[in-house]
């Protein structure tokens, strides 16, 4: 099996927490913190994919706070609206090569402008890992012999 035979289906994973653009960053802080991820893509009421919200938006929106006094905690105005994604046929060596190439840990898989999945940059390593791993042979029971020589010749004895 080939490195690319797997897609950005078969890798991603479908249990996606997202967040929406009006809520607290002290929320989102919170939810990113408990569940022990650095970014989770942002959707409108009606689901539809907006962008990213990351550590680094997390980030930038206190350092803003901080120094100038940010007049709002809604994470809207901090949202990477142009953050990579792929779609759920993409192959694996171009996942791949989209985290080599850019900053990004994650890449949300979107379908009809839908999240349906997030990619890892540990989600390509699993499964690059899984595919060149060598196959064990298995054990089958069954033992066959061949021979090369014509057995007619062979003494009886």
């Amino acid at each position: 099996m080939v490195p690319h035979s797997k897609t950005a289906r078969d890798i991603m994973t479908k249990r996606v927490i997202t967040v929406t653009p009006d809520q607290d960053l002290l929320e989102v802080i919170g939810l990113l913190v408990k569940n022990k991820i650095s970014g989770a893509p942002v959707v409108d009421r009606n689901g539809k994919y907006l962008g990213v919200f990351s550590e680094k938006s997390s980030i930038s929106l206190l350092m803003d706070a901080a120094e100038r006094g940010t007049p709002t905690n809604r994470i809207e105005a901090f949202v990477d609206t142009d953050a990579a994604s792929v779609m759920p046929d993409t192959g694996l060596l171009s996942i791949a090569q989209m985290f080599m190439s850019t900053q990004y840990r994650r890449l949300t898989v979107l379908e009809n402008g839908r999240v349906i999945g997030l990619i890892s940059r540990r989600d390509v390593l699993e499964a690059a890992h899984e595919l060149l791993a060598p196959v064990e042979p298995s054990d089958s029971g069954i033992l066959y012999l061949s021979s090369t020589r014509d057995r007619s010749a062979a003494p009886v004895g």
